[in-house]
C-alpha cells in the first residue's frame, strides 16, 4: 500500500447512476465505445480505463455515481458526441495492486479500509480502479489498481 498523489489529468468518460449490483453490464461495452470514440477523434490514449465511483460507502444498496474513464492527451473543443470530456484534479490516495480475480476485490478494499482506520486517515469516498490488463479468459492474471480518495 502507497499513499500518493496523482497528478490532474484529462478523461474522456460515461457517467451513470447505478448500484454496485449493475456493474456487471458496463464491463466491456462502455469501454470498447471509449476507445472507438477516442480513435474516431484521433486522441492519443494516455493510460488504462479508470472506473470511478462517487459517494459509494460500503453499502451494496445505495446507488453513486460511475465514471468509466479513459485518459487522454487532451480536450477537444466543440465536442458533440455521446460521451464527455473533463480535465480531473489531482487526487490524493491510498493505493494498492490487487492481482486476480475481481471477484476478490473486496478483501483488497478490506485491507485499504483497515489502513485508513489504522492510521486514522480520513476517506473521501471517491475511490478509483484501473484496469492495468483485463484478461476475460483467465482472471487470475487480471491486474488491477485500486485508489481510495483519502484527505
Amino acid at each position: 500500500m502507497e499513499i500518493k498523489e496523482i497528478k490532474p489529468m484529462n478523461f474522456l468518460y460515461f457517467s451513470t447512476e447505478t448500484k454496485i449490483s449493475e456493474l456487471s453490464s458496463f464491463v466491456s461495452r462502455v469501454a470498447r465505445a471509449l476507445h472507438l470514440e477516442a480513435a474516431k477523434l484521433d486522441l492519443d490514449v494516455t493510460g488504462p480505463i479508470y472506473w470511478n465511483y462517487f459517494g459509494f460507502a460500503g453499502d451494496v444498496n445505495q446507488s453513486f455515481l460511475l465514471e468509466i474513464s479513459l485518459p487522454v492527451g487532451e480536450i477537444p473543443a466543440n465536442y458533440r458526441g455521446e460521451f464527455r470530456f473533463k480535465r480531473a484534479d489531482k487526487f490524493k490516495c491510498l493505493s494498492a495492486r490487487h492481482e486476480g480475480s475481481w471477484y476478490e476485490l473486496p478483501k483488497t478494499y478490506g485491507a485499504l479500509m483497515q489502513y485508513i482506520v489504522s492510521h486514522q486517515l480520513q476517506p473521501t469516498f471517491t475511490n478509483r480502479e484501473l484496469y492495468i490488463n483485463c484478461d476475460f479468459k483467465d482472471p487470475l492474471a487480471n491486474v488491477t489498481e485500486i485508489q481510495m480518495g483519502i484527505n
